[in-house]
């Protein structure tokens, strides 16, 4: 058990709430494609599993496998304690106290036609001598469709626009720089959104960088599901289907290799199955 202040308390219930919204909507589309799927879900604890003896917390890992969506994660967590010394110099504000609090909600969605784009979402608060807000949406489709890409980065672009004008293009900018493949010299998806340490120095700070996280949920929440509902019946060919497999493969590398998050999961003694739930069920090489 760790005590939360009221910033990390707060940061923690949104992430949950979005949680419970986000898995409601996609069983809804599920029954509407005439499948009962419904999310599974299971708590892991740092202290009890044995991962990491002496620190707190842990999360819930949700999980559902359906008509539609052939494998969607959706986990959130609440973690504290210390981190190794050499990857404490890697995180900000953590290089001479390795003391840390992280809370937030992290999504992955492989779907089952590939003419739905998959996607990923995760947005997060940390606390080490510093505070700060991350994280960030990108859309990852095997058959790109430009109407898809432009809704998506419209509806972000929007979410952004209240934070000052050139928000959305730096945010897009990062994200574009953020999810490349360098040893394929590919894009993993065609982009998104993704920021890092919005420091929350004081109260009003913290109240602007919440209120733009939780409008990074509410616009991924928003238009993810329209995106997938325009999608989810069209029909698909065997290279079509073969491609959706390359394209997973893809994914999984970057995951791997070059991800921070799973990183800081592996680093800070996460749960494993919580961490690799970006893994596609299927994916194809060569």
């Amino acid at each position: 058990m760790i005590s939360l202040d009221s910033q990390q308390q707060a940061a923690r219930t949104w992430f949950e709430t979005l949680r419970d919204r986000i898995c409601t909507a996609f069983e809804e589309i599920e029954t509407e494609a005439g499948s009962d799927a419904r999310f599974a879900y299971t708590p892991w604890d740092r202290e009890a599993d044995g991962i990491a003896p002496g620190e707190g917390g842990g999360g819930v890992r949700g999980v559902m496998k359906g008509k539609i969506f052939e494998k969607v994660g959706v986990n959130v967590s609440t973690v504290g304690g210390q981190f190794a010394p050499d990857f404490a110099k890697s995180i900000h504000g953590a290089d001479e106290d390795p003391s840390f609090f992280a809370t937030g909600i992290s999504l992955v969605a492989h779907m089952a036609n590939p003419h739905v784009p998959a996607v990923h979402m995760n947005t997060r608060f940390l606390a080490t001598t510093k505070r700060w807000f991350g994280g960030g949406a990108d859309l990852n489709p095997p058959i790109p469709y430009a109407e898809d890409t432009e809704a998506f980065h419209a509806r972000l672009r929007a979410a952004c626009a209240p934070f000052g004008p050139d928000v959305y293009e730096r945010y897009s900018k990062w994200a574009e720089d953020y999810f490349f493949i360098p040893h394929r010299g590919v894009h993993r998806g065609v982009g998104g959104i993704f920021y890092d340490h919005l420091e929350c120095g004081d109260d009003a700070e913290f109240d602007r960088h919440f209120e733009f996280t939780r409008g990074v949920g509410e616009a991924f929440l928003d238009i993810f599901p329209q995106i997938v509902r325009r999608r989810m019946a069209q029909p698909a060919s065997a290279a079509e289907f073969d491609e959706l497999l390359v394209w997973r493969g893809r994914y999984a590398e970057f995951n791997l290799v070059y991800d921070r998050g799973t990183l800081f999961g592996l680093k800070t003694g996460g749960n494993i199955d919580a961490i690799l739930m970006s893994l596609p069920p299927l994916a194809k090489w060569g």
